[in-house]
């Protein structure tokens, strides 16, 4: 079985998940809806994981979501990784490959070309929301990174 083929994650029915899945959409349109000025051009800068030493942790159901995002595209996993990118970024059109459910980390761009890092206090209630998403799915270990956390779910 490939890296990233669908298995269902062992301590959550598929109608957690269902519900997992929509938790973490609506967190993700909640921190859409701040005031917070952004300026990411999509330079894709943040995607450098081996440049910047950075790469974002996510929650289970994030990495859910983006495992399924990943197979909306007609995949099974990502294109491999050039020269330390994110697995997500193709490398043909530079473009992420799951940009509308990508995870919360990018999403509050630790890329300085973005404008640095969301201030924690500013969304701290939207992370106790993917943190509690996790525990309804029966996941206590917390965050992960990025690729550890994919191969955790499929």
């Amino acid at each position: 079985m490939s890296r990233f083929a669908r298995k269902p994650a062992p301590a959550a029915s598929r109608d957690a998940v269902r519900a997992a899945l929509a938790e973490v959409r609506a967190v993700y349109a909640d921190l859409d809806r701040r005031p917070v000025e952004r300026a990411c051009t999509r330079l894709t800068e943040c995607c450098q994981f081996k440049r910047t030493g950075l790469t974002p942790s996510v929650t289970r159901g994030e990495a859910l979501l983006a495992a399924q995002a990943l197979r909306a595209t007609g995949r099974k996993q990502p294109p491999p990784s050039v020269n330390g990118a994110c697995p997500m970024l193709d490398a043909l059109t530079g473009k992420c490959l799951i940009y509308a459910d990508r995870p919360f980390g990018c999403r509050t761009h630790f890329c300085p070309a973005a404008g640095g890092p969301y201030a924690r206090r500013d969304v701290l209630d939207l992370i106790r929301r993917l943190e509690a998403v996790d525990a309804a799915l029966g996941e206590h270990d917390g965050p992960k990174p990025f690729l550890a956390a994919l191969d955790a779910v499929s």
